[in-house]
């Protein structure tokens, strides 16, 4: 995570604010997610098949991928704004999955700081653009455009 000061972070509008570590979705993560969300849809679960399908194998639930952000801004792209030690998810304007992530294929997340809101004393709201990129493709697994409300102490 990144830290900065409350007066800082408009300087950081319209810029990447960081991206987080390469990690691989694999059979197992894709079941286990399967098995919470009761969406056992073959072209997760079953590799025989997924593999006759276009997708030539099982793919990622498009929320497994969703879900990851909150582990990616953890691990590479979230804030932490002095003076507001709570975060909290507030939820997304805007998501679009354009593209599969196949099973065995690793995904990252990179940020960038759209706008900054105080909504009342001692809470600020950032929409953050964030994208989920696909190791050796071009199009991106979803872009999203994320929520997160800061509180002061």
């Amino acid at each position: 995570m990144k830290k900065i000061d409350r007066e800082s972070l408009d300087g950081y509008l319209n810029q990447e604010v960081g991206r987080s570590e390469w990690l691989t979705v694999d059979q197992a993560m894709i079941n286990d997610f399967a098995n919470t969300t009761k969406d056992h849809q073959f072209i997760h679960v079953d590799p025989i098949k997924a593999k006759q399908t276009p997708f030539g194998s099982t793919i990622a639930h498009g929320f497994l991928t969703l879900s990851m952000l909150s582990y990616f801004a953890e691990n590479g792209f979230g804030l932490e704004i002095e003076g507001y030690p709570i975060g909290i998810n507030y939820g997304f304007d805007k998501v679009r999955f354009s593209m599969p992530v196949k099973e065995g294929k690793k995904i990252r997340a990179r940020s960038k700081l759209m706008t900054v809101n105080e909504k009342i004393q001692g809470q600020i709201i950032i929409k953050q653009r964030v994208t989920v990129d696909i190791y050796d493709e071009e199009k991106p697994a979803l872009i999203a455009e994320w929520l997160v409300m800061y509180m002061s102490e």
